[in-house]
């Protein structure tokens, strides 16, 4: 592949530079270059600064020397260079999207768009035009099935080890603290992460081992990201590690379950059903419920939570549709 020329390679780090310069308050000349460099940008100071005196010189930037580090932003008439700005659909969806994906982006991706996430606050400002794009943010909301719990804490350099390790495909190593308070060191290569309620959990192989294991996140006490990569199994999915119950502590075996279940207790499951091919005979009182499921701890707490209106609980070896054991 040819060389891309030293204009082409300035005319970017400009573009760059002018998409995260903000308006209505400052930055610095270092920050801009974290940015840039949690973006994949990587550049030294002078050549940031040299950017930036220069771009001051032909567009409406304040540079801010009364201090140092200077601090730049556009002038509150900008009108010098026309660059593309967020429209209100994109802030909105933006804004909802740093709510709702800050714990499932890479720390170093969520860092260089910073810059982004704060144009698209402002757009949504207090004028009369995004009213309506501003109010939806309180007409929406992600509620828990179960008990509100407060998350557990983890350490922010963890999170961003974790995170800019899966998403590089780099070996990990992580001290973990298991939940009787033993603390090991291992070398790990990280394949998913996972929100469950309140809790995050990274889906790793350990070094040696062709099997995967979910460790909480807050139980890790710390993690270095290697310089070593390794090539993503094709054997994994995380969406069929989900869907054999591995997060319910479960391990994939598939059961056929009956029970009855007290109908205002029970309607729920005629709504939403716990597989595709669930079955139910109505009776006087009771709904008898059977289903194919994925058997785990999970749906032991799930039966158990109904105490008295769930009875005569079967659970048996699920068949397949060729009439074979599954």
């Amino acid at each position: 592949m040819p060389k891309r020329p030293d204009s082409l390679e300035t005319l970017q780090i400009a573009l760059e530079l002018i998409q995260r310069i903000p308006k209505g308050r400052t930055v610095t000349a270092a920050e801009l270059r974290q940015q840039l460099s949690d973006a994949g940008f990587e550049r030294d100071m002078r050549t940031i600064q040299r950017q930036l005196e220069t771009l001051s010189e032909y567009l409406d930037l304040d540079r801010d020397d009364s201090t140092k580090p200077y601090r730049y932003s556009w002038k509150e008439r900008a009108k010098g260079f026309s660059i593309p700005s967020l429209s209100v659909q994109e802030s909105l969806l933006l804004t909802l999207a740093e709510q709702q994906l800050q714990n499932l982006l890479p720390a170093r991706l969520m860092k260089s768009m910073e810059g982004f996430f704060v144009q698209a606050r402002q757009q949504l400002g207090a004028q009369d035009s995004t009213k309506h794009e501003r109010e939806w943010l309180e007409k929406v909301r992600v509620v828990s099935t179960g008990q509100p719990l407060l998350p557990p804490k983890v350490d922010p350099d963890v999170f961003e080890q974790v995170s800019n390790a899966l998403f590089a495909n780099q070996w990990l190593t992580v001290e973990y603290k298991n939940a009787a308070g033993k603390q090991t060191e291992s070398r790990v290569m990280p394949l998913g992460l996972a929100q469950q309620g309140p809790r995050m959990y990274l889906v790793c192989r350990f070094d040696g081992y062709d099997n995967e294991r979910s460790l909480a996140l807050h139980r890790i006490v710390s993690a270095r990201t290697s310089t070593f990569t390794f090539v993503r199994p094709k054997d994994f999915d995380l969406g069929q590690y989900d869907n054999d119950g591995r997060f319910a502590y479960g391990d994939g075996e598939l059961v056929r379950l009956s029970f009855r279940i007290e109908k205002e207790a029970g309607l729920h499951l005629l709504e939403s059903p716990l597989s595709a091919e669930q079955e139910v005979v109505e009776l006087e009182d009771d709904y008898e419920i059977s289903a194919t499921v994925v058997d785990s701890a999970m749906l032991e707490w799930w039966l158990r939570g109904f105490g008295e209106a769930v009875r005569d609980i079967k659970k048996s070896m699920a068949v397949n549709a060729g009439g074979k054991m599954a």
